[in-house]
């Protein structure tokens, strides 16, 4: 079974039930909105492209255990019967480079399963650009360099941190490049939060 918008908010309306599961659902909106909208820009398929951005965290769906939510996802999303390019999301979101340690907040403990998928996988346009997005949002919209500092404020500064960085401005120049005018030209409130301008 494929994924639609339409059925990853049913997915998202359930989990919404359980209060501990509304952060990562607002953050995953957000990636969600962005990413259609970068997916049109570039002709890819916007409605498939936003519904991966909305279940991209779904691992974390009723635990408070986040460091295997790449693997609780994609397990989750093949019990329901989602096809692999629904599911792969999950395990590709937060990794570039086709390195399971080229992620943020320093090397995660090690799964086989995770670094042979993500080592071996062929990553689509849509899944590059969750990894973007997911790069660009809180739980609103951000500049890529704001989310890049709130990523490293929160989860600090490890061995992995200047690679994972140089890979993720590689990939926001590699979707400029295919914008006129640089993705930032495709959300021209971006520079807008509470109603302040923000100056960089």
């Amino acid at each position: 079974m494929r994924l639609t918008k339409a059925l990853a908010e049913e997915l998202l309306l359930e989990a919404w039930q359980n209060p501990m599961n509304r952060p990562w659902i607002t953050h995953c909106r957000s990636v969600g909105k962005t990413a259609g909208v970068i997916a049109e820009a570039i002709g890819e398929d916007a409605d498939f492209t936003e519904a991966l951005g909305m279940v991209h965290d779904i691992g974390k769906k009723d635990t408070k255990e986040v460091v295997f939510h790449d693997l609780l996802g994609y397990e989750y999303l093949t019990k329901l019967g989602y096809d692999e390019a629904s599911a792969a999301v999950c395990l590709t979101h937060s990794y570039l480079n086709n390195d399971d340690t080229c992620v943020a907040g320093g090397y995660l403990p090690e799964n086989k399963f995770r670094t042979d998928f993500i080592r071996n996988h062929h990553y689509t346009e849509c899944e590059k650009i969750i990894n973007l997005c997911d790069l660009m949002c809180k739980d609103i919209q951000m500049t890529f360099e704001e989310r890049m500092i709130d990523l490293i404020t929160r989860k600090g500064v490890h061995p992995n941190s200047a690679y994972h960085l140089m890979e993720a401005v590689k990939l926001k120049n590699y979707f400029d490049s295919k914008v006129p005018g640089g993705i930032y030209s495709l959300f021209p409130d971006l520079h807008l939060m509470n109603g302040a301008i923000r100056i960089f």
